[in-house]
């Protein structure tokens, strides 16, 4: 039997897994206009001067026997089951994963976000100054540790609508105030700030809640759920349109036991699992499972020597039980380094990559 054509749109945590579990099974064509994978959970380390936080995605894919397609995805036609190409391919498809991911909000010319971590970094080593970071939530806090601690001639200053760290137990915020004010960090709470022109400062990080990049689906026809992530079943195909598979910050994947997905590294790569087991059950006759994810912890550099592990239930809501100070930096690190492992590891030997636990 001839092997199904799937192609995949998007080469970040999910989509890249999704295609290193595909690549045995099945023909798979990845669509992503850079030539590297960036480990987007370290952007706020770029930020503050580490050199790169990328990684050649030939030396992945390659060995894997993926077609790479440098190009950015312009159209959809799921009638035709195709997408185009920026430079004018049209690539027809049995199966597609849509793995665009998600984005900070356009902040305006004022402000940088951790997408542009690299420029943000010119503009540190070109001064002193105040800079101020908007958004509590923990890629704020992350960004605003690690350049207040590797960039000590800037005032940093940390502004929130609501209280920082929301998501994490009353001592886990606790010890989040106390390392950023140690590190000299002012925390302006409850001040909802409309833009960037609102904030008086020499720089301005955008880091608010992200938003799904799903304008090409939208434009397709494709269903999206009311916050604009595409709606999936349990086994993460679309709803309106079964032969597309969503995964990642795009999709709005659920299970059981966790509820409602947030956008995070640790959802993206089992959900990159699950649609290429789910597509490869497909290929055998075999009916798709059920997403099962469940959360364990939630993970937070605050420089490069402190940290702190929350413990949290199987729906992410926190536990009191929390891990700080140097041993949960290292902790972290660890956990950082493991994503790009289990994608190398998917890259040698795909088939043993749902043997892992959490990885169904």
């Amino acid at each position: 039997m001839e092997k199904q054509q799937v192609v995949v749109v998007g080469a970040g945590y999910a989509g890249l897994m999704a295609a290193l579990r595909l690549a045995p099974h099945t023909r798979v064509t990845l669509v992503e206009p850079n030539t590297v994978f960036t480990e987007r959970v370290r952007l706020h380390e770029r930020a503050a001067g580490r050199p790169d936080v990328t990684h050649p995605l030939d030396a992945l894919t390659r060995r894997a026997g993926i077609v790479h397609v440098a190009a950015r995805a312009t159209r959809l036609d799921p009638a035709d089951r195709r997408i185009t190409t920026d430079d004018g391919r049209r690539l027809r498809y049995d199966r597609l994963v849509y793995a665009l991911g998600s984005r900070t909000p356009d902040p305006g010319e004022r402000a940088y976000t951790p997408e542009t971590a690299a420029e943000l970094h010119k503009r540190l080593l070109d001064g002193p100054g105040e800079l101020t970071v908007v958004g509590g939530g923990l890629t704020g806090i992350e960004l605003a540790a690690e350049i207040a601690e590797s960039q000590r001639a800037w005032k940093v200053r940390l502004v929130t609508g609501g209280e920082i760290g929301t998501g994490l137990s009353a001592t886990g915020r606790a010890h989040v105030r106390t390392a950023l004010t140690g590190l000299g960090v002012r925390i302006e709470e409850g001040r909802r700030v409309a833009g960037p022109e609102d904030v008086d400062a020499d720089a301005v990080v955008w880091a608010t809640a992200m938003t799904a990049n799903t304008a090409l689906a939208e434009a397709a026809g494709i269903a999206l759920d009311p916050t604009g992530r595409i709606r999936v079943d349990d086994a993460l195909r679309s709803v309106s349109h079964p032969e597309i598979y969503a995964v990642g910050d795009a999709a709005a994947m659920a299970t059981p036991s966790a509820g409602s997905l947030r956008m995070a590294c640790a959802t993206a790569l089992p959900a990159g699992v699950h649609a290429a087991s789910s597509i490869i059950a497909e290929t055998r006759g075999r009916r798709p499972g059920p997403l099962r994810f469940r959360y364990r912890m939630q993970c937070v550099s605050l420089g490069r020597r402190d940290g702190l592990i929350q413990w949290v239930r199987a729906d992410d809501s926190p536990r009191e039980r929390v891990l700080r100070g140097g041993l949960a930096a290292r902790t972290k690190e660890q956990v950082v380094r493991s994503t790009v492992s289990m994608l190398r590891l998917a890259a040698r030997r795909p088939g043993a990559v749902p043997l892992v636990p959490g990885m169904s």
